[in-house]
C-alpha cells in the first residue's frame, strides 16, 4: 500500500478522494446484498462513501483505532434534491448535498427529508456526478408525483 501524502492533506481538509474499484470491492463487499454492485467509491481518510446500483453506502470508522464502524446507507430510490457547489479562487473545495427521504413509504404523504454533504478536492471534476445523482433526483420527483 502506498503512501499517498496529497490524498492525506486532501483527507484531512474533509475531501473525499476517488478509491480503485477493485479494492472497495475488496474492503467493502461484504456490506452488498444479492445482485448489488459497487460503481464508484470515495475516501476520506479512514472513512468512505461507496455508490452501488441500489444505493450509497457511508462508512464512518470511529474511535482511535477505527475498529468500530458504522455504516449507513441513503437508498438511490429516496433521492429527490441535489445541489453543487464548485470551488472558488480560494481555498474552497467542492460540494454536492444531497436531500433524500427517509420515510419508508415514498407514497404516504407525511415526507421526512434529511440532507447529506460530501466535499470533494478544488481540482476534482464533480460535475459528472452531479448530473448523475441530480438525474436521480429529478426521476424520482416524476414518479413520486405522477397521478395514480
Amino acid at each position: 500500500m502506498a503512501f499517498n501524502l496529497k490524498n492525506m492533506f486532501e483527507g484531512l481538509a474533509g475531501n473525499l478522494s476517488i478509491q480503485d474499484l477493485e479494492k472497495a470491492n475488496q474492503q467493502y463487499g461484504k456490506f452488498l446484498i444479492e445482485g448489488e454492485q459497487i460503481q464508484e467509491a470515495f475516501t476520506l481518510i479512514r472513512d468512505a462513501v461507496v455508490f452501488t446500483n441500489i444505493r450509497i453506502i457511508i462508512v464512518d470508522k470511529q474511535g482511535a483505532t477505527g475498529k468500530k464502524t458504522a455504516i449507513k446507507s441513503i437508498y438511490l430510490m429516496n433521492i429527490v434534491d441535489c445541489s453543487m457547489e464548485t470551488a472558488g479562487a480560494g481555498i474552497d473545495d467542492s460540494e454536492i448535498t444531497l436531500t433524500y427521504l427517509t420515510s419508508i413509504n415514498r407514497l404516504a404523504h407525511n415526507e421526512q427529508l434529511a440532507t447529506y454533504k460530501m466535499e470533494f478536492p478544488k481540482k476534482m471534476e464533480i460535475e459528472p456526478l452531479y448530473r448523475k445523482l441530480f438525474t436521480l433526483g429529478y426521476n424520482n420527483r416524476l414518479e413520486l408525483n405522477k397521478a395514480n
